[in-house]
């Protein structure tokens, strides 16, 4: 997990107006709460912030020292929750929380899966429910992402959260009963197979019949 550093400056005004021209200058507030403080209001820059998360390879679970001219420089955060707009996407708002490096933080963290299943591969559609997983962890000690190689998931198989591999630093929090995901067979693959069902039971009967047929004659 990337360490990264990012400047930050102390915010003295609150509302939608001061907020609207921070967002004119290219910045978006934010606060920084945690770590036993007082909450504090600050502002940042917008494009830096996101090329940052995206650059990091950890997105908002991407340990952050924090520098500059605000009281907050000095802190080490992540990015607890970003607004954003709701049509282009960008962070309108972020919100930092302070992190202890020696106490354990609840985090989500991306389920990747890799590979083509089998089942995909005869006609199946891969259904995703599940793309996080939470995780009780040391803020040094967060995965990027928890991987999982599907490609022997076959026509009706499922994959749950207890499949998945959990690093030995972590706790699972998310039920490891939940489904992840799950190869469905499309209804026109379960047509022909009842089809070929019906076919094989009928030249069985026929067969059957036949041998019937000429043990009378």
């Amino acid at each position: 997990m990337s360490d990264v550093k990012f400047t930050v400056e102390a915010r003295e005004t609150r509302g939608k107006g001061p907020a609207r021209e921070l967002r004119r200058r290219g910045l978006v507030p934010g606060v920084v709460y945690g770590g036993g403080r007082e909450a504090m209001a600050i502002a940042l820059d917008r494009t830096r912030f996101e090329r940052m998360l995206e650059e990091s390879g950890s997105g908002v679970n991407t340990l952050i020292e924090l520098e500059g001219s605000s009281p907050a420089a000095g802190r080490t955060v992540i990015a607890k929750e970003l607004q954003r707009e709701p049509v282009r996407g960008g962070v309108i708002h972020v919100d930092l929380y302070e992190v202890d490096l020696t106490e354990k933080i609840e985090v989500s963290v991306p389920i990747h899966l890799v590979g083509t299943a089998a089942g995909v591969v005869l006609g199946g559609v891969l259904d995703q429910q599940q793309r996080d997983l939470h995780l009780l962890c040391l803020p040094s000690a967060i995965p990027d992402e928890i991987e999982f190689d599907i490609s022997s998931l076959e026509l009706g198989d499922s994959l749950h959260v207890r499949d998945l591999a959990v690093p030995a630093a972590a706790e699972l929090v998310t039920d490891s009963e939940l489904t992840v995901a799950t190869v469905l067979v499309p209804r026109g693959l379960q047509d022909d197979e009842v089809e070929a069902g019906d076919s094989e039971e009928g030249d069985g009967e026929e067969a059957e019949a036949s041998a019937e047929g000429g043990g009378e004659s």
